[in-house]
């Protein structure tokens, strides 16, 4: 601040005149009215002199934090004239500083500066990329979307639609490289915890009548399927559909990710992809889990190398009969909390009613059962049969593997009231509608209804439709058991903890579809639909680990709070002078500046604060 009146005038004003850089554009404003020349020798003999020195108090006060300013509004000011067709909101988000800090730490930025430097293109790379992720975070959007609301962000970034259509090329070329900084770079965010691996696939759908054709490799010449392809939705959509393979760490952080062919089997992206992971790890052993879809006989061998290990869930109803008559032999079952002896007629029968019981009813009982399977290992063998005769033979190893049985009294009363519930729609369907009218499906209610044709020699057959009781009595045999099956030697206890972790990989999943709203794509070429997965993956994987430190900082909140919190961390520009905080304290937001140190919490800011608040972590 500095002194500032009119030299020319008999009896200047002086004024406290504050210089305000506020991103390019740069002004001074008068702050404070010290006073006329001819007033202030009412109360001093030397008027200049005494208005330098409330200067230098006023710089002491600004240093400390503490300002008195004045200004004039004008309540009759219209707004500034614009070529938009929508007004736009002022008010600068400054929440996703948080979400910059572990971006700056991740390290992308150095890596895409020297993919910019190979490609030799003009436009920032890391300025478009940092932008995209948090847009998918706080305010998902179309990539147009995207460019629209580029002015609420407090450094309002600057670069053309066609720069993030040309980054998302040149993103999807460095693909590998891109996911292993990602990688390499969250450690200097937080220590990964990898010593186990979850894998699920999922996919999503476009909003498109027709599925990519096949197409030749302009380098290999070799003919590829595209990507968008019918398949099997899990939302039942009838839309060409891409397919992600995940991989996250024991805390629900991402590892890695592929994008395949919506219409491929999922089980096919699964050894590729570990391998790629293994790569990352540099040989370090893991242990692979995942749910029975993802646990085929191919995933479970190669998983048995290398000092890797598997655990995956697996259906009691497709185990080998002799399997499954162990199963069903009620000896040999333990409590999974203290060990003790106890059968499965005892775990149906007890009153869950009694207090008594209380820990029973939620305890679980287990059994383990030898599963070994002779696998092809690649490699001859000369075979010696009884006439003499020799002959090279596939030698034949063994697959190790146990199943862990479990049987939970709670999990089979809500199986068996969630089957009571679609045997009462059964029966609703046979008083009131006609069965052939309704969608069959294995899983469907009309499972419960069997048709019996009845009639005589050279007559028309009559149709008869009754509850199908044998399977009601076949399903219920299964009620309350899950299995696992693993080729580690450790307790059961441990291994059983481990798979129940499996939801935080679904969670991602709901993370992805539902807050970040990364379907339906908005985009048609191969390269820009695996950018626009490479973006959210980004978004995923920053989101996870704030996450992971607001649990380790001793707090913990949801999703939709975390969320709101940086979505609403908003300020407003008051006369370029400083800046207005128009969101509230809240616990979130508490945690947030304990963690980050990053100053969000208070009500005012000036500009030069909030300048190297951004520069020091971008």
């Amino acid at each position: 601040m500095k002194l500032y009146y009119d030299r020319n005038s008999k009896d200047p004003t002086y004024f406290i005149q504050m210089g305000i850089r506020n991103g390019k554009k740069t002004t001074t404003k008068n702050v404070k009215r010290i006073g006329k020349h001819s007033e202030l020798l009412a109360i001093t003999d030397d008027p200049f002199t005494y208005a330098k020195e409330q200067v230098a108090l006023f710089n002491e006060e600004y240093k400390k934090g503490k300002a008195d300013l004045s200004f004039k509004i004008d309540f009759s000011q219209k707004l500034s004239h614009t070529a938009d067709t929508a007004s736009k909101s002022a008010l600068l988000n400054v929440g996703y500083f948080t979400l910059q800090q572990i971006y700056h730490d991740l390290g992308v930025k150095t890596f895409l500066m020297d993919i910019q430097n190979d490609s030799k293109v003009t436009f920032d790379c890391d300025n478009i990329n940092r932008f995209l992720t948090f847009a998918r975070i706080l305010e998902p959007r179309s990539k147009l979307g995207t460019f629209d609301r580029l002015s609420s962000y407090y450094e309002q970034p600057s670069f053309d639609y066609q720069h993030i259509l040309r980054f998302m090329d040149l993103l999807e070329n460095n693909y590998s490289g891109y996911l292993e900084q990602l990688y390499h770079g969250s450690f200097n965010v937080l220590k990964r915890n990898t010593s186990v691996c979850y894998f699920d696939c999922t996919n999503y759908y476009f909003e498109s009548q027709h599925e990519d054709g096949e197409y030749v490799d302009e380098v290999t010449g070799e003919i590829l399927k595209g990507l968008r392809r019918y398949g099997p939705s899990k939302q039942h959509q009838p839309s060409p559909l891409v397919q992600m393979g995940l991989f996250m760490d024991g805390d629900g952080i991402p590892l890695s990710m592929c994008i395949t062919p919506g219409s491929d089997n999922e089980q096919t992206c699964a050894v590729p992809l570990e391998k790629r992971i293994t790569k990352m790890f540099q040989g370090k052993p893991f242990i692979y889990c995942a749910d029975a879809g993802l646990g085929s006989y191919d995933i479970r061998k190669f998983n048995s190398l290398g000092g890797r290990a598997f655990i995956v869930t697996q259906s009691v109803k497709k185990l080998s009969d002799v399997l499954q008559q162990a199963v069903f032999n009620d000896h040999g079952y333990r409590r999974l909390s203290d060990g003790s002896s106890i059968t499965i007629e005892e775990m149906k029968t007890f009153d869950r009613f009694s207090q008594d019981n209380l820990s029973l009813y939620n305890d679980k009982v287990y059994k383990i059962l030898t599963a070994d399977r002779a696998v092809d290992t690649g490699l001859y063998e000369e075979r010696v049969y009884k006439n003499g005769n020799t002959k090279m033979v596939k030698s034949k190893g063994l697959l190790k593997q146990r199943v862990i049985v479990t049987f939970s009294r709670k999990m089979m009363e809500y199986q068996r009231h969630i089957r009571n519930s679609q045997i009462e729609r059964a029966k609703n369907i046979l008083s009131h509608y006609h069965v052939e009218d309704v969608k069959k499906g294995p899983h469907d209610v009309t499972r419960f209804i069997r048709r019996t044709s009845t009639g005589k020699n050279g007559e028309k057959a009559s149709d008869h439709y009754e509850i199908d009781l044998s399977v009601i009595e076949n399903e219920e045999k299964y009620d309350g058991y899950y299995a696992v099956a693993t080729n580690l030697a450790d307790d059961a206890e441990n291994i059983l903890k481990i798979s129940s972790q499996r939801y935080k990989i679904e969670d991602c999943f709901r993370v992805l579809k539902t807050n970040f709203e990364a379907r339906p794509v908005h985009h048609r070429k191969r390269e820009r639909i695996i950018a626009h997965f490479m973006i959210c993956y980004t978004a995923l994987l920053i989101y996870r680990l704030l996450e992971k430190k607001l649990d380790q900082y001793g707090t913990h909140f949801t999703t939709d709070d975390i969320l709101e919190t940086l979505k609403n961390m908003n300020v407003a520009n008051t006369q370029d002078m400083f800046y207005t905080a128009t969101y509230t304290s809240s616990e979130v937001c508490t945690a947030l500046n304990g963690i980050f140190d990053l100053g969000l919490d208070k009500k005012y800011y000036q500009p030069k604060e909030l300048n190297q608040k951004i520069k020091k972590i971008t």
